[in-house]
């Protein structure tokens, strides 16, 4: 791809040209030797970089991207490249793509960490541009975990990727709609790529033991080898490396399962507690609590704790769970959660993660209502958009004479003093403000004998009525 000698050295550049530039110029120039290196070095390389594909059709997984007629390979065979931007959880081959578009579409190739770069970075990456661009070359940026740079940051490309100086290709392992500008994100197409699964990681591992050579795996190893990976290829990869180092150790080429273990520690999922799959495993436990699952709600906890979640963050979302689904048809429900809270502060890990899961389960099969949690809402909403309405003189306190003397409290009728404990025909919203009916309680549980209750005192509102319709209003 690149029309620079082997080794090109800062003093075959023309003098005139800026050091800086000089520098760049020379380090692009210098990736053919990089290469001749690579190959001679090839031993000591990581396993996934010298697996990693050399074309599309070497890509295992993303079919629904690189599938004939499907979108990327559309766009690999036309060899018309667009600024897009690579959506999925690490290992799936996001930074092999972006380098596939580079040799696909005949472009330099400029590549930029936002864990690492920052705003001079991007100026020397659009110098370089620039310079490609004056030779008749064109650049692809990519940026790694771009989700990383901040706002000013990510402006920072948009009038390049507008004027065409270069295609742009971020990859991020979060939701776009969240992590990316709104202006960058129009500006790019966003891909969805896929983890891996069963079979494509068995593929994956197929071709690492041909780079290998010689390595053989029992039934249960393979498994074991290839579940260690949920789903990310580079992980799969640099477990192997970590098994055949072991068995190289013991001068052994048959790996069981016994053997792996030893050499892998303990494996936790993949697991972000600030990324999408931190929130969308929350999701999932919440929603099978609503859902009347206990299974389903016991499986997405373990995931969590196994995940590396806090149980301190899970024991507030308990409590919040119970609160929102369960409300008033089971109040047990919240003082469940609560006490399954503070045993979790007493007992810590893992004792007090019983009592969690405990309250996981009875909230799962308690009877479910959000009536309270719809009713409240509304509420906030309506007062939010509302004028500030006054307080009915009837029911205004009245601690001073000069407040009694202006009718505060008159007239306010006393509901233990009432019959059945219940002013009958009592008003207590603001004058001139019809009754919402936000409260609606729903037949189960509890809520069933609260429903029988309201309707009720409905009943006697209306008798009250019906007896004093001729009398004065208030």
């Amino acid at each position: 791809m690149t029309r620079f000698p082997a080794r090109l050295s800062l003093r075959r550049l023309s003098p005139r040209v800026h050091p800086e530039k000089r520098k760049i110029i020379a380090a692009f120039a210098n990736l053919r030797h990089s290469k001749l290196m690579f190959e001679e070095n090839r031993g000591i390389v990581p396993l996934a970089e010298r697996l990693r594909p050399r074309t599309i059709d070497d890509v295992i997984g993303q079919k629904h991207l690189l599938g004939a007629s499907k979108p990327l390979r559309v766009a690999f065979e036309s060899g018309e490249a667009h600024s897009m931007i690579l959506w999925g959880p690490p290992g799936v081959g996001k930074t092999t793509l972006a380098r596939l578009m580079a040799d696909a579409f005949d472009a330099q190739f400029i590549s930029l960490s936002a864990v690492l770069s920052g705003v001079k970075d991007i100026r020397e990456a659009v110098e370089t541009a620039q310079i490609h661009r004056a030779n008749g070359h064109q650049t692809l940026v990519f940026v790694d975990e771009v989700h990383r740079f901040n706002k000013s940051q990510q402006d920072a490309f948009l009038p390049h990727v507008e004027s065409g100086l270069f295609v742009f290709v971020g990859a991020t392992t979060e939701n776009p709609s969240f992590e990316v500008n709104s202006a960058l994100l129009s500006r790019a197409a966003v891909y969805v790529l896929k983890s891996l699964d069963a079979d494509e990681l068995k593929e994956l591992l197929d071709r690492a033991q041909l780079e290998l050579g010689g390595l053989t795996f029992t039934d249960e190893a393979r498994d074991a080898l290839i579940g260690s990976a949920d789903g990310d290829g580079r992980k799969l990869l640099n477990n192997l490396e970590i098994v055949a180092r072991a068995a190289a150790q013991k001068k052994t080429k048959d790996i069981d399962g016994a053997l792996l273990g030893s050499a892998l520690a303990e494996n936790l999922r993949r697991f972000d507690k600030g990324g999408d799959a931190f929130y969308d495993q929350i999701s999932a436990l919440h929603k099978s609590v609503r859902g009347s699952n206990p299974d389903a709600t016991l499986y997405w906890f373990c995931r969590m704790l196994d995940g590396g979640a806090d149980p301190r963050y899970l024991a507030r979302r308990i409590v919040r769970m119970a609160w929102e689904d369960i409300g008033l048809a089971d109040p047990r429900a919240g003082r469940i959660a609560l006490d399954a809270a503070e045993t979790y502060e007493r007992l810590g890990t893992p004792e007090g993660e019983l009592a969690l899961a405990q309250a996981l389960i009875y909230l799962a099969v308690a009877p479910k209502s959000n009536a309270g949690y719809k009713a409240y809402n509304e509420a906030r909403r309506f007062v939010g958009k509302d004028q500030s309405r006054g307080v009915p003189v009837h029911l205004r306190n009245a601690p001073t004479k000069l407040m009694k003397e202006l009718g505060y409290g008159h007239e306010y009728r006393y509901a233990h003093d009432e019959p059945d404990a219940y002013a009958a025909g009592e008003t207590y919203l603001p004058d001139g403000m019809r009754d919402p009916h936000w409260y609606e309680p729903t037949p189960r549980g509890l809520e069933g004998k609260i429903g029988d209750k309201m309707a009720r005192l409905a009943e006697l509102d209306a008798q009250w009525r019906r007896e004093h319709k001729d009398e004065k209003k208030r």
